[in-house]
This record gives structure tokens, sequence and C-alpha cells, in this order.
């Protein structure tokens, strides 16, 4: 499974008590590198998140945020104090008596007293609990999001490898006329300078044009490193590192290619094949 490292995801959670939002970003990155950001009242949550991105990623630069919006002072339902309603009502007939005066305490008064109506204490543990489940239901998600991208990129990359081999069997079958025209041109040349070789020297000459624009070599190195890339590709686990090596791998015998050209159709084939390798090389950078 082919996995790229730039996904986003996030996943809500709405509850009486409140609400709950994680949300996960990952982009490319050498080493996998966590960083968290939880409200002060879920700092405990830290070490289990970390470990859990450990447990699932292996590559990438991964930033995870937890929002919490409290719900419960807006609660519909309101749960009164009723002992401390007994004691105000107590205290307000003392008053009365000591003063020989009625205040007349109305019931409006007496909720708006501090702690009259009680906020409704929820279990923290299960809200810790329910923010680490949500969190799994992300990471999860952002898996799933870089399994998708990754099997993109992966298609990507088959693409250029089946346009590179066009290229490798073109040039390959093209070598025989291109050095029967060179060797062709020498005669020629030859002939203008009016100039005689002996046979043998005429041959070494042949043969050392050959020597130098042969590129089976290359070309059959070529064909082994895109077997390799594509074995890679196959494998599980990690792979993005293998694979930006063999685009380094790619990328010399392409340049020996364009060394060793000795007509312009060579030229810019292995122009060609830079592009594509180029191209394969920065989607290659996303992947785990």
């Amino acid at each position: 499974m082919t996995l790229s490292m730039t996904a986003f995801s996030r996943q809500q959670l709405e509850q009486e008590w409140g609400s709950l939002t994680w949300e996960i970003r990952s982009v490319n990155h050498r080493y996998l590198e966590t960083s968290v950001r939880l409200p002060e009242s879920f700092r405990s949550l830290e070490n289990a998140v970390r470990e859990a991105v450990r447990k699932r990623l292996t590559r990438g630069k991964v930033e995870c945020q937890l929002r919490f919006q409290s719900e419960a002072n807006v609660s519909s339902d309101l749960h009164l104090n009723t002992e401390l309603i007994r004691k105000l009502i107590h205290a307000n007939i003392e008053i009365e008596q000591i003063t020989g005066t009625s205040s007349n305490l109305s019931n409006m008064e007496v909720l708006r007293w501090p702690g009259v109506i009680e906020e409704q204490d929820f279990d923290k543990a299960t809200i810790e609990k329910q923010a680490l489940q949500l969190f799994d239901a992300a990471l999860d998600d952002l898996v799933a999001t870089r399994k998708r991208e990754g099997s993109e990129l992966k298609g990507f990359i088959a693409q250029r490898i089946d346009s590179i081999r066009e290229i490798v069997i073109s040039v390959r079958n093209k070598m025989p006329d291109i050095l029967a025209k060179q060797k062709q041109t020498l005669l020629d040349r030859l002939q203008e300078l009016q100039a005689e070789l002996e046979p043998t020297r005429l041959e070494q000459e042949v043969s050392l044009l050959a020597q130098k624009a042969d590129v089976e070599e290359e070309l059959d190195r070529l064909n082994s490193h895109l077997n390799e890339v594509e074995r890679v590709l196959n494998t599980k686990g990690q792979k993005g590192r293998r694979l930006d090596f063999l685009m380094q791998e790619l990328n010399r015998e392409a340049n020996t290619l364009s060394s060793k050209s000795i007509v312009v159709e060579t030229t810019l084939s292995a122009v060609e094949l830079k592009v594509l390798i180029e191209q394969m090389r920065e989607q290659i950078q996303n992947i785990e």
C-alpha cells in the first residue's frame, strides 16, 4: 500500500456537555514529527495522542489540534440548589425579625443568588475518553485519505514508468540505424577530403565511434531501476526514501545517455527522460 504524506481530517462530536472538534493535518517530512495543540483542561491526553500517531504513521509532519466548547452554562434544564434556597429564606426571615422590617424577597432575586442554579457536573474522565475515541476516528479518516492520495500517486508514477520504457525501447531500436548513418557520414567526410584510410584503420574508427555511442548498458540499467521502482511501490511499509534514491539513479543514467548522444534525436530523448524522472521525483516527495 502506497501512502501519501499529505492529508487532512476533521471530526466533531456534539453532546449535552458541549462539543469536541479534532483537526489533523499532515504534510511531507523526512521523519515523523508530531505537534499537539490541546485546551489546558485536556493536557493529560497529549501522550496518548502522540502514541496513537506513532503507531499509525511513520513519516510526515503531523499537526493535531483539539477544540472544546462547553455548553453546560446554556443547558435547557435548570438544577436548583434547594438546600441553599432554604437557607436564604431562613436568613431573610431572621433579618426581618432583627430589623423589624419586611424585605419582600422575590423568587427572581433568589434565583439570581450565586449557586442557586447549579451547573451540571459532567464526568471529566468520560469526556476525555470520548475525546480519544474521536481522535481515533479522525486518525482513521486521515489514514484513509493518505491511502487514496497514495493510490493516485502510484498511478501517476506508473504512467511515467510506461512513458520512460517507451523511450528506452525507441532509442534501443534506433541505435543500429544511428550508428550506420554515422559510419556513412564518416566515409562521406573522408571522400570530401579526398583522404583514404586503410581498411583496418577505418574499422578502428568505426569501432571507436560505436563504443562512444554505445548506450546499451545505460538502457539496461534504466529498465532495471524501473523494475525496482515498481517492486518498491508494491511493498509494505516505508518506501519514500528508497524511491527517492532510485530517482537519483534514473537521473544519472539519463545524464549519461545525454552525454553519449551523437545525434539530436537521442539528445531529445534524454531530455524527455529527465523531465519524466523529475515529475516522478516531485510526487515521490509526498510518499511515506
